[in-house]
């Protein structure tokens, strides 16, 4: 009802196609809105153009979730036992394919913890993944929509979160290292190698604690499981410092030299900085910080979430269950617990972009007569984008606390 009038005079545009007027940029390329020229007066044409780039970047933003999700929790289903068929559904709306495969991971789920716990309970412990937005990006974006904020003004601050980047010189904070490096402090998930605190796991040292699903001998060496404090060599999760490999991100304290990423300061100005909690942007238009909300939320980097499963009786029966949780559920957990934030402030920001400038579109007049069709589609846009955001960050909440529940 709010966009029909602009439809009726569709005819009188020349060149105009069915629905669009003939000047009307791809309503889901930003770079393309951001170049177009609408005729319009350079106030009213920065503030078309920021939120129609705005409503294109949640598209982005959306497609990149939506994406997500789908692979993690067919990914899931699939190594449980499901098949493509499935998987397929023919409802294409916003949002239903990432719902779809994560009802299907859910229901094999149900099946294979009711199996494996056949053989004794089930832990699934996790470390939590941590989602950053670059503060450089951020300010870059800012500066292209807004040119209040062009130059040393485009600065941002980070807020309810910590700094991280490239540090060339001493790090003075934690030192954290992708998947795999050698690691000396804390490890999101299994170590290999030697462990100085608590552990669950298989102990090649002195097991001092339980010892589940074997014995132990006189020198403390378990045969099973070890929960407790391993003094020795470790293969398993270690919550304490782990000395050797890391199958998740390792966390260590500041060093001269941080080959991954600092946080907490660095005797140099840090290079490539990004905040994992709130950016906040300099004062801008809020359509161009809806643009940049979207913008920068599509491309948060994540370290990636812990996740360690294990048994209290014969892991053996758990094996499959256990191989697909550790492989799917941080994919799961970057998009439930990660971008979940990010996600829903976007939304939020770009939604009142978008109506705001519809208002100015329902007062007729050059803006109406020159983008008011844009807009429509736009409006449209920004409707499914913010329903595919919601449904398919529910999806990922619903598969990923199934799948964390345990036993």
């Amino acid at each position: 009802m709010l966009v029909s009038p602009l439809l009726m005079d569709c005819g009188k545009l020349p060149g105009g196609l069915p629905g669009l007027p003939a000047k009307c940029p791809d309503t889901k390329d930003p770079a393309a809105i951001m170049k177009a020229s609408f005729g319009l007066k350079a106030d009213m044409e920065g503030k078309v153009k920021a939120a129609l780039a705005a409503s294109a970047e949640l598209q982005n933003l959306a497609a990149v979730i939506e994406a997500d999700v789908v692979g993690a929790c067919s990914g899931l289903a699939k190594d449980l036992g499901a098949t493509d068929a499935d998987l397929t559904t023919k409802d294409s709306g916003p949002g239903k394919k990432a719902e779809h495969a994560c009802n299907i991971a859910v229901k094999f789920l149900g099946t294979a913890k009711a199996e494996a716990k056949a053989a004794g309970a089930l832990t699934v412990k996790v470390t939590p993944p941590v989602c950053s937005a670059s503060m450089s990006a951020t300010a870059d974006c800012a500066a292209s929509c807004d040119v209040s904020a062009s130059g040393g003004k485009a600065e941002v601050k980070c807020e309810g979160g910590e700094i991280s980047g490239t540090c060339d010189a001493e790090c003075k904070g934690s030192c954290t290292v992708e998947a795999g490096a050698a690691c000396t402090g804390e490890c999101g998930g299994e170590c290999d190698g030697k462990c100085d605190a608590s552990a669950e796991g298989t102990c090649d040292g002195k097991c001092d604690g339980e010892c589940a699903g074997g014995t132990k001998d006189k020198g403390g060496k378990c045969s099973g499981t070890c929960k407790g404090k391993c003094e020795g060599n470790v293969k398993g999760s270690c919550s304490g410092t782990c000395s050797g490999k890391c199958s998740a991100s390792c966390k260590m304290k500041a060093q001269a030299k941080c080959s991954g990423s600092c946080s907490g300061g660095c005797s140099v100005a840090m290079k490539e900085p990004k905040c994992s909690g709130k950016v906040e942007m300099p004062k801008v238009s809020a359509d161009c910080k809806a643009n940049c909300d979207a913008k920068v939320s599509a491309k948060a980097s994540c370290t990636p979430a812990g996740v360690k499963v294990s048994f209290s009786g014969d892991a053996k029966a758990g094996a499959k269950l256990a191989g697909a949780l550790e492989k799917n559920l941080p994919k799961l957990l970057k998009v439930a617990v990660g971008m979940k934030a990010r996600a829903e402030g976007a939304v939020a920001s770009v939604k009142a972009s978008i109506e705001g400038l519809q208002a100015v579109v329902k007062g007729g007049g050059d803006v109406a007569m020159k983008v008011g069709l844009c807009v429509a589609a736009s409006l449209k846009a920004q409707v499914d984008a913010s329903v595919n955001i919601n449904v398919s960050v529910k999806a990922s909440a619903s598969a990923s606390g199934s799948a964390s529940a345990g036993g």
